[in-house]
């Protein structure tokens, strides 16, 4: 018994790292699509309603059967969801992206555990416990994560080579896809922007475990989270991209 647990830790372990290696690699790919002009906002909505037209059938198939019925609360929750888990966060995160580099936004996202349990603790909905040991381990757990996010602001990328390009991780895309040298402005917005995104997703997470103790369903409740983000970006994308050719597909790296 004790042996088949300790299987299935293992294989968590690695699912997780394998979903950061894609997770990293992503964040490089959205880099160099700025790189290619492409606005990150039209990526983000078709993430989004790839994501629907994905879970739609998995939810229909999985959870055909068990799924609980649908209430305006459940929708009101997912729409939420939807905003600080999906579009706000990823929007945010896009941003803070184009301004600073690849490694410092992967590495602001470490801020997420402690600014949750900052949240949680400040609601009531999670016990500190600071005289247990779990609770000394939270405190201490919550200031490392802050300090590290912290000294990566005196970090600066470095320039790499791919497929005899040279692309500088931290120079400032432009509207149009040009190259800036990144101000201490720029770098500054983008670390709120970092910071705004920990926030959002951390609410998104606070909002999600009251959707999951109402709704159950893994598939259905992330395709209504996942439609609702759909929603949300395009709308937003629409009303600030007026370059309708940012919608076009294609194969290369930029689409």
């Amino acid at each position: 018994m004790k042996i088949c647990r300790w299987m299935h830790e293992v294989k968590a372990v690695i699912l997780m790292v394998v979903v950061q290696f894609f997770l990293a690699g992503l964040n490089v790919l959205y880099k160099l699509a700025t790189y290619d002009g492409m606005s990150l906002r039209v990526i983000v909505s078709y993430r989004f309603i790839f994501a629907t037209l994905f879970l739609i059938p998995l939810a229909l198939i999985f959870e055909r059967k068990k799924r609980p019925k649908l209430t305006w609360t459940i929708l009101f929750q997912a729409f939420l969801c939807g905003f600080f888990g999906g579009s706000l966060c990823q929007n945010l995160y896009s941003e803070s992206l184009v301004l600073t580099s690849a490694t410092f936004a992967s590495a602001m996202a470490n801020l997420i555990p402690a600014v949750t349990f900052i949240l949680a603790a400040s609601f009531g909905l999670e016990e500190m416990g600071i005289s247990t040991l779990a609770g000394k381990a939270k405190v201490v757990g919550t200031l490392m994560g802050i300090t590290g996010a912290m000294l990566l602001t005196f970090c600066k990328g470095a320039v790499i080579h791919i497929w005899s390009k040279q692309v500088n991780l931290m120079k400032l895309i432009t509207p149009n896809g040009r190259h800036a040298a990144a101000s201490n402005g720029s770098l500054v917005l983008g670390c709120i922007f970092a910071m705004g995104t920990c926030l959002s997703f951390s609410v998104w997470l606070i909002i999600q475990a009251k959707m999951s103790a109402r709704y159950p369903c893994p598939y259905s409740s992330t395709a209504l989270m996942s439609t609702m983000a759909a929603i949300q970006s395009a709308v937003f994308t629409i009303c600030v991209e007026k370059d309708w050719s940012q919608w076009r597909l294609g194969w290369n790296i930029r689409e």
